[in-house]
């Protein structure tokens, strides 16, 4: 009886150890990190080159992470494809005929690891040649789920268009300034040619996404591949939405850089960062400006040729100011899927400060979604502080209308579009002024082709921060701002305006230094 629980008790043991034999030698390890160790601001250059017994899901934890890797650049090279062989749809509403993009692609090769290469300054004639190598790019059932063998190699064929710029003029490049860099890539000004003002962007080696994927999988060349896949994606985004209010794509360059061969600068409209607290110290008008181009921006995006655009990393930090008007910079994180759902409450957004629930549609979508994420991240990083704060005061209940509105999403973007253009046309056409005093306390005196030197003020917001310079609709207007100043003795018209075609206008404290000027005239106040 002895021998016979020993016996059994043996072959517990030996089953177990048995079990935990099999699973050392046929079951992959697992790591934790590696269910989060997609690096969710990055992408790369072509699909990673895993070894064959990888590829199938070969054992071992260094196997394992290369393999994890390569499914990460797999799938971002997947990405890029959808992006580049999405048909584009008819626009609406206001990107209509005017925004459909005219496909004449032509085909440039970006990120071919095969050894024959081509550079982003050649001919367009030979850009467009046939013999770039023998692989082709995979369709949509080769690079599936399928988990077929699949080439590493396969050429990356984008319709970038003629772009003028590439490495020759880079290797023209001066004034080289650092402007900043986010999670994958880092961003320079520079003139190329000694004329002409560019943005450079590129991978940060020295940024968050190399170096955890590098600490993680310890291949920065690999590495690479995945995080510049952002910046091609971005490429692509760049040139199939067409958009004032989208940076324009001037070009691009692959050369060899810290033992990388093939790194990709890309060249880019140069602008201004996008700086809130300066903001808030500017005109009305121009902070107006600022909120108008990002309606028009969004309603495109809600739009595009390519679908409902979302910026799914909306921040003021990805736009930038180019002679006024408001261009988003960064389109690495745009997507345009919309969230699937079975009812409504899959379709659930969460803010800091609110959160809602939108439709599940007949369709399985979302309703609207991109649309409203984009439009409650506007009101919360833009409108909130920019459209109410010292407006004309006839314009005000409608600018917290429109606030409003859109702090509690009960528009989408076409309401909000035209709700701003309503004001705009007020402003423009000067019917804001209707209910306002026209008759001014003082009587002046004009005085043509005539200007006042000195005897500047201060006010508060100035187009000018050495004196008082300000908008006005007429010079009756003109007239009510000097009364409205204890200063004022007098106010200059020049022939300069603004974006919405108002007079710009000096405001003076005295009228002893009249000097002649054929393109300004002069009101002094007349003294009782």
């Amino acid at each position: 009886m002895k021998r016979r629980k020993l016996a059994v008790a043996a072959g517990f043991c030996l089953s177990f150890l048995l079990g935990t034999l099999l699973n050392v030698f046929f079951i992959p390890a697992f790591d934790p990190q590696q269910q989060n160790a997609g690096i969710t601001h990055s992408l790369a250059g072509s699909p990673l080159d895993v070894p064959g017994e990888v590829e199938y899901g070969g054992g071992g934890s260094s196997n394992n992470h290369r393999w994890d890797l390569a499914r990460q650049i797999r799938e971002r090279y997947e990405e890029v494809l959808r992006y580049q062989q999405l048909q584009p749809r008819e626009a609406a509403g206001a990107a209509g005929a005017g925004s459909r993009l005219a496909m004449r692609p032509l085909e440039r090769r970006l990120m071919d690891l095969a050894p024959q290469r081509l550079s982003s300054n050649s001919s367009p004639s030979t850009e467009h040649s046939p013999k770039l190598g023998k692989s082709k790019v995979p369709s949509s059932a080769d690079v599936g789920s399928s988990g077929a063998p699949w080439d590493p190699r396969s050429e990356l064929d984008l319709s970038l268009g003629p772009l003028r710029l590439g490495c020759r003029d880079i290797g023209n490049v001066t004034n080289v300034h650092y402007l900043g860099s986010g999670y994958t890539k880092s961003v320079y000004k520079a003139v190329l040619n000694r004329s002409l003002a560019v943005a450079l962007k590129s991978v940060d080696f020295g940024g968050h996404d190399i170096d955890n994927c590098v600490k993680l999988y310890g291949s920065l060349e690999d590495c690479y591949r995945l995080a510049s896949y952002k910046i091609i994606k971005e490429m692509v985004l760049l040139q199939r939405l067409r958009h004032p209010n989208i940076l324009q794509l001037r070009g691009y360059c692959y050369q060899d850089s810290n033992d990388i061969s093939d790194t990709l600068t890309a060249i880019t409209e140069l602008g201004s960062p996008l700086e809130m607290i300066q903001l808030l110290q500017t005109s009305w008008e121009d902070r107006f400006r600022i909120c108008f181009s990002l309606v028009q921006l969004l309603h495109y995006l809600a739009h595009s040729p390519l679908g409902s655009v979302t910026l799914l990393d909306f921040r003021p930090r990805q736009f930038v100011i180019v002679d006024g008007e408001l261009k988003v910079t960064d389109l690495d994180d745009a997507s345009i899927e919309e969230t699937s759902c079975t009812s409504s409450r899959d379709c659930f957004m969460e803010f800091p400060a609110r959160n809602f629930t939108l439709p599940c549609s007949v369709e399985g979508k979302c309703q609207s979604m991109n649309e409203k994420r984009n439009l409650y991240n506007a009101y919360r990083f833009f409108f909130t502080y920019l459209l109410p704060h010292s407006a004309p005061s006839s314009l005000r209940p409608l600018l917290d209308v429109i606030v409003n509105a859109t702090g509690e999403l009960q528009w989408g973007i076409d309401e909000t579009a035209a709700h701003l253009e309503k004001v705009l046309h007020l402003y423009k056409s000067g019917i804001y002024l209707q209910n306002s005093t026209r008759t001014p306390r003082s009587d002046y005196r004009r005085v043509p082709e005539a200007d006042i030197t000195d005897e500047n003020y201060r006010c508060w917001p100035s187009y000018h921060h050495k004196g008082c310079l300000l908008s006005v609709f007429d010079v009756s207007e003109a007239k009510e701002v000097c009364e409205s100043h204890s200063q004022c003795k007098a106010f200059v018209l020049t022939n300069q305006t603004t974006w919405t075609g108002r007079q710009l206008v000096y405001f003076k404290m005295e009228s002893t230094s009249i000097v002649s000027d054929r393109d300004k005239t002069t009101y002094v106040k007349v003294t009782v």
